[in-house]
């Protein structure tokens, strides 16, 4: 039984423990990969807005399996065209839009 009287540190105890830590790292990681909204195997509709109401906003729109990225310019937008009609909100918090008369 001299084995067992000796008290020297074994070096492959070392290296399980370091395959130990791996694997839990690597479990770690795939929780964080199946938890995002962007995660290419769900088949969820989704945006993402980054920096909202900034000048370096960005928004990733994933619909199916096509992501499309927006990048704003900062500039504000111009363009043509005529009021449609008036949106009012409902104190229940619904929409309303009446359109206007020609």
């Amino acid at each position: 039984m001299r084995f067992l009287e000796e008290d020297e540190d074994d070096p492959i105890l070392s290296v399980v423990n370091l395959v130990d830590l791996f694997v839990v790292i690597i479990g770690i990681l795939m929780i964080l990969l199946v938890q995002n909204p962007l995660n290419p195997f769900r088949n969820e509709n989704v945006i993402v807005i980054e920096n909202p109401g900034e000048a370096d906003m960005r928004m990733t729109i994933k619909q199916g399996e096509e992501l499309t990225r927006y990048e704003s310019s900062g500039e504000i937008g111009e363009g043509e065209g005529v009021k449609a009609g008036i949106a009012y909100r409902l104190p229940d918090g619904r929409m309303i839009y009446v359109p206007e008369d020609e």
